[in-house]
């Protein structure tokens, strides 16, 4: 895989390269800001970008904003955004868009080198990988909560696996079920929901977020 970093700490972005390096993978660029991120990805074209949230030179979204231009000129670019916490206004514009490709990562979880890695993996093969955390809180502030009322605790579960990007079967294997038992909760989670049963992960992850996360 072809990786282009941005992140302005200097030890996490070494550590970063280290890790990636000793799996094979190959760091084209490692900057420390939007404006520089952008440029390499013009030279360079890699097949995902990391990115922080909070960049210089305001340290406030410019890495997000370079995150959706990257999205916007060059969208076979996978976009793995990292930030230090849930940025609820943050995470809900990145995946109202498109989430082919996308992830949106709490820092701790790089730590959890496999999570990160199986993360990245995802967006390299253009599906979405979303932190379980970043998922609870945009389910929970929701101003459609209402509506998951109607579900039961089990279709919340599910709910929950399918919103981080995770596939049927890894869904099935995760909450120790049958596939055909996933896909019977995720149709009923659209009806409940009033969502359209749009077939593909990345689409179905749009639209519950979409619903969601507005």
């Amino acid at each position: 895989m072809r990786v282009t970093l941005a992140e302005d700490s200097t030890l996490l972005r070494e550590g970063l390269i280290r890790l990636l390096v000793e799996e094979g993978h190959e760091v084209l660029a490692a900057v420390g800001d939007a404006e520089q991120l952008l440029a390499a990805v013009e030279q360079e074209q890699p097949d995902v970008v990391v990115a922080d949230v909070r960049m210089p030179p305001t340290h406030s979204d410019e890495g997000l904003r370079a995150a959706m231009e990257i999205r916007k000129r060059w969208p076979d670019v996978g976009v793995l955004v990292l930030s230090q916490y849930v940025e609820k206004r943050y995470a809900t514009e990145l995946l109202t868009g498109e989430t082919e490709g996308v992830g949106y990562l709490l820092k701790d979880r790089v730590v959890q080198v496999d999570e990160f890695l199986d993360a990245l993996e995802r967006v390299n093969q253009g599906r979405a990988a979303f932190d379980p955390e970043v998922v609870a809180q945009l389910l929970g502030r929701s101003s459609h909560a209402h509506l998951l009322e109607r579900l039961t605790s089990r279709e919340r579960s599910v709910l929950a696996e399918m919103a981080q990007g995770h596939t049927n079967a890894v869904i099935a294997q995760r909450l120790h079920i049958s596939q055909s038992a996933v896909e019977k909760h995720i149709n009923a989670i659209f009806d409940k929901l009033e969502l359209s049963g749009t077939p593909g992960i990345s689409r179905r992850v749009l639209a519950v977020l979409r619903y969601l996360g507005e």
